[in-house]
């Protein structure tokens, strides 16, 4: 009987773990199943650059997918029960369940309008590709001189309020950060960005916390009202609320709990990744919901599986960053240098240099879901038999 993998999610890890396992393992003996909501690949990083007008490329899963194995199937997940070991999922056909032997759960993150009145109502969101085709037909039908708002000053809001003051000079563009602009940059970080902001007429409110969005403005804790004939929402992910509804273990955001190789402490057949994990990286400290954590995540994930079902050697790769990749825009970047456990240090890489380089950076994670392990001798490795991988596994690791 085929062991039947079953992968949550088609966002960046979603999809590159499902190809890494159909790649790594023979069809034979494995069934890798994705499933997702929508039929394309998004990427999830440029949605700032559809909210301004820029066509993206389409990415089908069946073409991205088409002659690896992977089975793809277009349904939304409505429930899991990690104890049966089944998924609920739900398409124009109606309701199904879909059992596994093995979980990769990958539904990661939506926007998070963190229960502050009037967001839901009246905010606009990056997180999705509906929320950001929303906002491009909001900001499309804006005469010039009209008040656009971004609140939240991380990597979202930052690539958010460049690209709509690059792409629509002729609008009113404002950032309210809680506290200083770029704060979680380095210094020659910081000066870089504010010189980019200020360039681009972007006024900054600073140590400025949203209390309330209403249909035109945006009131501050001090009782200031910013005029906003948009608003755009950028505070922070919330996870997928599926894994908080089951008996898996998760941490105080929803996240599932997870070893070094992703796999759920809880029940060994899970593997969560991306935003959906609770994993540690540096010095134990949590990973930040970001596409450059989902990357090593799922290729950990992904080679953990591979080497349990087959019995060869688990993966010891450190989950650690390297840098933080900012586009200002389609001209600027800012390309800030972190330890491992992400502290910038001092070194960056600006200007039209750091722009080409996260384009390239944006560019290679889409082909990485499209081409998994590319680079690597295709070798589809059969599976043994539980008691045979144990000892193999444990062989390998001694």
């Amino acid at each position: 009987m085929q062991h039947r993998i079953i992968v949550l999610g088609g966002g960046y890890t979603g999809a590159f773990a499902a190809g890494r396992l159909a790649r790594r393992l023979h069809g034979d003996d494995v069934t890798v199943t994705l499933v997702n909501a929508e039929p394309d690949f998004v990427e999830r990083v440029r949605m700032h650059q559809l909210a301004v007008g820029q066509e993206l490329r389409p990415r089908p899963f069946a073409d991205l997918f088409r002659g690896t194995g992977v089975d793809l199937r277009i349904a939304r997940v409505t429930a899991v029960d990690a104890d049966r070991k089944t998924v609920a999922v739900k398409d124009t056909d109606g309701t199904e369940e879909l059992a596994y032997d093995t979980l990769v759960y990958a539904l990661g993150s939506g926007w998070d309008d963190q229960g502050v009145p009037g967001v839901a109502e009246h905010a606009y969101e990056l997180a999705s590709r509906p929320g950001a085709l929303r906002l491009r037909e909001r900001l499309a039908a804006l005469d010039a001189g009209a008040p656009v708002v971004v609140v939240g000053g991380g990597l979202t809001g930052v690539e958010a309020v460049t690209e709509i003051a690059e792409a629509r000079p002729d609008l009113d563009v404002s950032l309210v950060v809680r506290g200083g602009l770029g704060d979680w940059l380095s210094a020659k970080g910081r000066r870089h960005l504010r010189k980019v902001v200020g360039r681009l007429g972007i006024t900054v409110h600073e140590d400025t916390t949203a209390t309330e969005v209403g249909p035109d403005r945006v009131t501050t804790a001090d009782g200031t009202v910013l005029p906003a004939a948009v608003t755009v929402w950028t505070t922070g992910f919330a996870v997928h609320p599926i894994a908080l509804a089951t008996t898996l273990e998760v941490g105080d955001r929803g996240q599932i709990v997870v070893d070094g190789t992703m796999r759920s402490v809880s029940h060994p057949d899970v593997y969560a990744i991306g935003d959906a994990a609770l994993a540690r990286g540096v010095g134990g400290k949590p990973l930040r919901m970001s596409c450059a954590s989902g990357g090593f995540t799922a290729w950990q994930a992904a080679d953990a599986i591979v080497a349990r079902l087959t019995g060869g050697k688990l993966p010891k790769v450190p989950l650690r960053y390297f840098n933080q990749c900012v586009s200002l825009g389609r001209r600027e970047g800012l390309i800030q240098y972190v330890t491992g456990d992400d502290r910038p240090v001092r070194a960056v890489l600006t200007g039209r240099i750091a722009a080409f380089y996260k384009e390239l950076i944006c560019k290679g994670a889409a082909w990485n879901v499209g081409n998994p392990g590319m680079g690597m001798p295709l070798r589809r490795r059969r599976t043994v038999a539980p008691q045979d991988a144990a000892l193999a596994a444990a062989e390998a690791a001694a």
